[in-house]
């Protein structure tokens, strides 16, 4: 199928944009996050692709980055995730935030996706939670640490840590980030929930 789409643009309005490649127009569906980190009208735009082929109808879905395409396709592996609930999820958030929210348990951020409910944010963070942590390309933050390096081996104690900042009310990110920071000043700490919720606490004010 199509592994990318790269002309001008075309067009752009909610949801679809239109891009010009030597003369044939292609209507890309995209999320609101790509929508807004689009080029100009007349720029040139390069857009990673997954094409969604029905008895009636053949889609195609764009994103800036292969990390995003990834993710979405990951996303739709999950029973009730079409193409459409992977663009709402990518719309309100990064794929940094999306990976922390899964790999927390963090079903509260995911529901906040339009047409995403409860039951289906917590089957997501069910079905892809070992998915994401055993992508070896995946980076946190931009810092170049895989989600593995970054959890270890024994990461039940700082999962339990991050899911209860999160049930505290703290945003997944900030969380993970935070526990992070506190098993990376502190090591011995790596194995004790307590002592890491206590100590990631303090690095949250």
């Amino acid at each position: 199928m199509i592994a990318y789409v790269n002309g001008i643009l075309e067009s752009i309005e909610e949801g679809n944009a239109v891009v010009d490649v030597n003369g044939i127009g292609y209507n890309v569906n995209i999320s609101g996050s790509t929508m807004d980190r689009m080029p100009g009208i007349g720029e040139s735009v390069k857009l990673y692709t997954y094409t969604n082929v029905k008895e009636d109808a053949f889609t195609l879905f764009g994103f800036l980055s292969k990390d995003e395409l990834n993710l979405f396709k990951l996303l739709i592996t999950v029973n009730g995730i079409g193409p459409k609930g992977g663009l709402a999820i990518l719309s309100v958030m990064s794929p940094d935030d999306l990976r922390f929210a899964i790999i927390a348990g963090d079903s509260k951020s995911l529901s906040k996706a339009p047409g995403i409910g409860k039951k289906t944010a917590e089957r997501i963070t069910l079905e892809l939670r070992d998915k994401i942590k055993a992508t070896e390309d995946t980076m946190l933050g931009g810092a170049g640490i895989s989600m593995d390096n970054a959890l270890g081996d024994t990461d039940s104690s700082k999962s339990e840590a991050v899911a209860a900042l999160v049930a505290l009310g703290y945003n997944s990110a900030d969380a993970m980030k935070a526990v992070r920071k506190v098993v990376s000043a502190n090591p011995s700490a790596a194995e004790d929930t307590e002592l890491l919720l206590k100590l990631a606490l303090k690095e949250m004010f």
